[in-house]
């Protein structure tokens, strides 16, 4: 049996390792929230890319039940406003794509607006987002 080491000897080699937990929290940890920061930010986008499909199809639907195409793109711009009010960042667009307002046919939109995602952790990367949706005109639609 070797009694030549002493008490309070450490074995060889665990010196080195002294203060390396230090040095990985310090590196580690700034990495981690990023991660987990862009995580969010991506987060954000899909919720995002998820409420505009959402806004597209309230905004045909309430631009498909109109007297008059006025009247009708007017109720598309407020439901899809409406709808998107705490995921933009600008101002929500709202354009018609289908010729006309004529019974029988589609009354389509497309929404678009920049959503906030990568800005929230300070990305300076615009990221406008559009939806289409297609809503038929309803042939008993609002007469007054």
């Amino acid at each position: 049996m070797d009694h030549s080491r002493r008490r309070g000897d450490r074995p060889r080699g665990s010196g080195d390792d002294r203060g390396l937990s230090t040095v990985e929290v310090v590196i580690l940890a700034p990495v981690m929230i990023l991660f987990i920061l862009v995580l969010v930010a991506f987060g954000q986008l899909v919720d995002g890319r998820g409420a505009l499909d959402g806004a597209a199809r309230d905004a045909a639907r309430a631009g498909s039940i109109q007297k008059d195409h006025g009247t009708a793109i007017a109720e598309a711009k407020k439901a899809a406003e409406s709808n998107l009010a705490d995921v933009c960042s600008g101002p929500v667009s709202v354009v018609q794509k289908s010729p006309g307002f004529e019974p029988d046919t589609l009354f389509t939109v497309e929404v678009s607006c920049e959503v906030r995602g990568l800005a929230s952790i300070g990305l300076d990367i615009p990221t406008t987002l559009s939806a289409t949706f297609s809503s038929p005109l309803d042939p008993y639609r609002r007469t007054a």
